[in-house]
């Protein structure tokens, strides 16, 4: 009896642990390695990327037989990197050139725009086998911007026009933006020669209302960012170039595109299809209306029928 006892619990040990190792995916097994064809996407834990995270997987699951997974809410490009690395994802869909190339990539930042975008690319798929899709149409960059108002009445145009109002004006920022190498306040000061009357850091998420409330006469934001419509501010142009650029696009595995081949015209139909305003819009419905990503992206996709006619 206590033979046959312990057969059956060592029975229906074997097949618990059978029904457990086919239902977890393990880390770093690809869609194939898994037996599916289940594409697995990233997605950082801010507005745009999660909106463009879900464009791709609808674009994906509306055009192909594929079926779409969000990787969501990580926290850093480093991580996204890690996790297309490791095979734990297939498709990155919001890369910024400018953070691959110095976050990733670990080179020098470099402040032309196409020639950055031209070294992540070659560099990606030297170094990891992947493919940098040409950008959606958008850059998400650093922008100063103020009140029409205040534009109006100090006739505020380009950024070097802030040199007139240098000692009057109150500067808020990030509070990272102060000390960043190459692109921070130090070299900002050097090559516009403009050193405000006080600076103020605080969390990003707050220099957009302190401008509109008129405790701060100037902010550094994003130029894709949703509350500069909520508020109607107004952008300087980045006259002399000084802020790298950090045009979005796709990152690919490429295995992902090796095994599914078909794959690869219906990505490349979002190519320069999500203008710096277009994004901005989702980004003030999620949110300013308070919209979910994902229908945002419905939308979209739908208002442009999928970019069916799309090369």
């Amino acid at each position: 009896m206590k033979k046959a006892f312990k057969k059956l619990v060592l029975l229906v040990m074997s097949f618990l642990l059978v029904i457990f190792t086919a239902g977890c995916g393990l880390p770093g097994l690809s869609s194939t390695q898994s037996g599916n064809d289940n594409i697995r996407i990233t997605a950082l834990n801010t507005t745009e990327s999660q909106i463009i995270a879900n464009i791709v997987a609808e674009l994906i699951e509306h055009e192909t037989n594929y079926k779409t997974a969000i990787v969501n809410n990580l926290g850093s490009s480093s991580m996204q990197h890690q996790a297309l690395y490791r095979r734990d994802a297939d498709i990155q869909a919001a890369a910024y050139d400018g953070s691959e190339l110095t976050t990733n990539l670990g080179m020098e930042p470099i402040k032309n725009s196409k020639r950055a975008n031209e070294i992540v690319r070659q560099e990606v798929k030297k170094r990891w086998d992947q493919t940098y899709f040409p950008t959606y149409g958008f850059s998400d960059t650093y922008a100063f911007m103020v009140t029409p108002k205040e534009a109006k009445k100090d006739h505020l145009k380009k950024v070097s026009d802030l040199k007139k109002v240098e000692d009057k004006y109150a500067l808020g920022v990030s509070t990272d933006w102060l000390n960043r190498k190459g692109d921070g306040y130090p070299d900002f000061q050097l090559d516009y020669g403009i050193t405000f009357f006080k600076v103020h850091a605080m969390s990003i998420g707050l220099v957009y209302s302190a401008l509109q409330n008129g405790r701060m006469n100037v902010v550094l934001g994003y130029s894709t960012d949703g509350r500069i419509d909520s508020y109607h501010l107004k952008l300087l142009r980045d006259d002399k170039h000084f802020f790298p650029p950090y045009n979005c696009g796709m990152l690919v595995n490429n295995y992902i595109l090796r095994e599914h081949p078909d794959l690869k015209p219906v990505l490349h139909r979002l190519d320069g299809r999500i203008g710096v305003h277009q994004m901005r819009k989702m980004n003030y419905e999620v949110d300013d209306q308070l919209l979910e990503p994902s229908t945002v992206a419905h939308r979209f996709l739908v208002k442009n029928h999928y970019f069916r006619d799309s090369k």
